[in-house]
């Protein structure tokens, strides 16, 4: 069932709430709270790449306060273990049972900091949960519950002892965006507030976690026209042959802009997606997913400017089709 108009203004209400709550927290970075929401709502997961202190940790707290939820911070470190974000098995010797100890992965929002200083064995502790909402452990499967979102963060200046995040582990998460330095009144803001040290505590909740996954199940229900969809499927097409990538967008991505485009659509008001949705969201959706040839980038091709000539070349489906 194709949710309603009615439907639909109600979403985009509580959409903007959202956004509005955890912008009094996070000043001035309206869109990228709107990109994080609509991850949050896709039921996908966020990479930020950000110089230290723009504002991730405030970010994430905000995002939990906001819908109720729970949240952690893990610090990844090239001697952390994969027990120490999934959680571990230990032998009870008063119940004589083994008891599973839940890591700090088993929250609602799990901010992953320097994401990429830790081991790939330890990164890889992040594949199962990332796309399948579960972790197990000695056998046993436990859910992770919803809503359910890592932000991932990784730092573009300083690499020195990082690991280069593998193809799987970039095509797990939804988005690709930066916080960055907030502009110069809300820098004022900030600094006329600075005794206050956590902006998300002042914060009152606007929903509950079940809210937000009856949001998520309201927007999996938005209307793509096939015609959309074909579009998509030649957007990413273009983003495999291009001479400038080895590799381009997966099935995985393909899906993820879906997933994404009726969040964003959503969040207007509409029922149905539009092409456009489609050429907004495609530079933070895609341009992580893609794999360039050394040769290219050498000298000077980048995803941006690849994604940017193939939406320019690939024509979009005129029709605005409702459901």
């Amino acid at each position: 069932m194709t949710m309603t108009n009615e439907q639909a203004a109600w979403f985009a209400d509580t959409f903007e709430k959202l956004v509005a709550n955890v912008g009094q927290a996070v000043l001035g970075k309206e869109h990228v709270i709107r990109l994080t929401f609509t991850a949050m709502l896709a039921e996908g997961h966020v990479l930020f790449e950000d110089a230290p202190g723009t504002g991730k940790t405030s970010l994430a707290r905000a995002l939990a306060a906001t819908v109720q939820g729970s949240n952690n911070r893990i610090q990844f470190t090239p001697d952390l273990l994969p027990s120490d974000v999934t959680g571990v098995t230990i032998y009870d010797q008063k119940t004589q049972k083994f008891e599973f100890h839940k890591g700090p992965i088993f929250n609602n929002i799990v901010l992953a900091d320097e994401i990429n200083r830790a081991s790939p064995k330890t990164q890889s502790a992040l594949l199962e949960v990332m796309e399948e909402s579960r972790v197990t452990v000695d056998g046993v499967t436990y859910s992770a519950g919803r809503p359910f979102m890592v932000m991932a963060t990784q730092n573009p200046i300083e690499q020195a002892g990082t690991y280069r995040l593998p193809e799987a582990q970039l095509d797990r998460f939804l988005i690709k965006t930066s916080i960055g330095y907030p502009d110069h009144a809300s820098t004022v803001r900030l600094l006329g507030g600075s005794n206050l040290k956590d902006r998300s505590q002042e914060l009152s909740a606007v929903i509950t976690t079940q809210a937000v996954a009856d949001m998520a199940d309201l927007a999996a229900t938005g209307h793509v026209d096939t015609a959309v969809l074909e579009y998509i499927s030649r957007l990413c097409e273009e983003t495999r042959s291009a001479p400038e990538t080895r590799l381009g967008v997966s099935v995985r991505g393909a899906l993820a802009m879906v997933r994404a485009a009726k969040v964003w659509a959503a969040s207007q008001g509409r029922n149905f997606v539009l092409p456009d949705d489609i050429k907004e969201l495609a530079p933070v959706v895609w341009t992580h997913r893609f794999v360039m040839d050394p040769e290219a980038e050498f000298s000077g091709a980048t995803p941006e400017a690849v994604l940017a000539r193939i939406l320019a070349d690939v024509a979009a489906p005129q029709q605005r089709t409702n459901a």
